[in-house]
């Protein structure tokens, strides 16, 4: 018998998560920002001196989650003004939806009027995504392919990766896009059937992330097509892209 197999099956417990809408993570994640009412200005500036992508806002006090990369730089320099909270539902649809501002504890939410009416009518109840990493580091492709494993399995709701472009119904994006995949990006889009959603997963894919001022960046991709689901991260947690996507279709 396999005994020390079976030991450390036992002391890991149990990893499949039952219910992914409700579940609590650790306090130590690193989740949606809280600024509190009484930041100052110079507090503020403080804050942003230290932010290597630029996320912060100072009049008034203001967190891009489409820029942060979740460092805590500005949380460990002004205690008490600026505190991450557990909560990884922070994925929205409406790119303005993903800004916190000062003295504001709003939980971030899908915007039911951006959402398109064919989105879920036709993926309510199944989904199919080609994921194209276009100059990603790999961090959030690893936690994409963990939304498929046995601990979160998204399969459980119809959400599938798949290898084609013509088998799916959409498109997730990871990277800032560089020049190199700018081409295949588009290629690979417009391979997908009609009508299809964009995603965008990550920092790096939403705004480009600590690469945004890079000249090895091609992201006009972006400024022909509507997006239909902003998921921050750095990289975006399994629960929050998944999570975000039930929100997205209606689940």
């Amino acid at each position: 018998m396999p005994v020390k197999e079976f030991n450390i099956f036992r002391r890991h417990g149990r990893q499949y998560v039952p219910d992914l809408r409700n579940v609590t993570l650790p306090e130590i994640f690193r989740g949606r920002p809280v600024i509190s009412p009484d930041i100052t200005r110079k507090e503020a500036e403080q804050a942003l001196s230290l932010c290597p992508v630029g996320a912060i806002g100072t009049a008034p006090c203001t967190i891009d989650l489409g820029k942060c990369v979740f460092c805590k730089e500005c949380e460990f320099a002004i205690p008490g003004r600026i505190r991450f909270t557990n909560d990884h539902k922070i994925a929205t649809n409406h790119r303005e939806g993903l800004i916190i501002i000062q003295g504001d504890d709003k939980p971030v939410k899908i915007d039911s009027g951006f959402v398109r009416k064919e989105i879920p009518a036709l993926f309510k109840h199944a989904l199919k995504l080609r994921q194209v990493s276009a100059g990603g580091d790999n961090s959030a492709e690893m936690e994409l392919n963990a939304a498929g494993n046995v601990n979160f399995d998204m399969g459980r709701f119809g959400i599938e990766f798949v290898a084609s472009p013509r088998h799916a119904d959409g498109i997730v994006i990871t990277g800032p896009i560089t020049e190199n995949m700018a081409e295949a990006l588009q290629i690979c889009y417009d391979a997908i059937p009609s009508p299809k959603i964009i995603i965008l997963a990550g920092a790096d894919a939403i705004s480009g992330g600590i690469f945004s001022q890079s000249k090895a960046l091609q992201r006009k991709f972006l400024d022909k097509y509507p997006v239909d689901l902003y998921v921050p991260g750095n990289p975006p947690h399994p629960l929050t892209f998944i999570n975000g996507l039930l929100d997205l279709t209606g689940r």
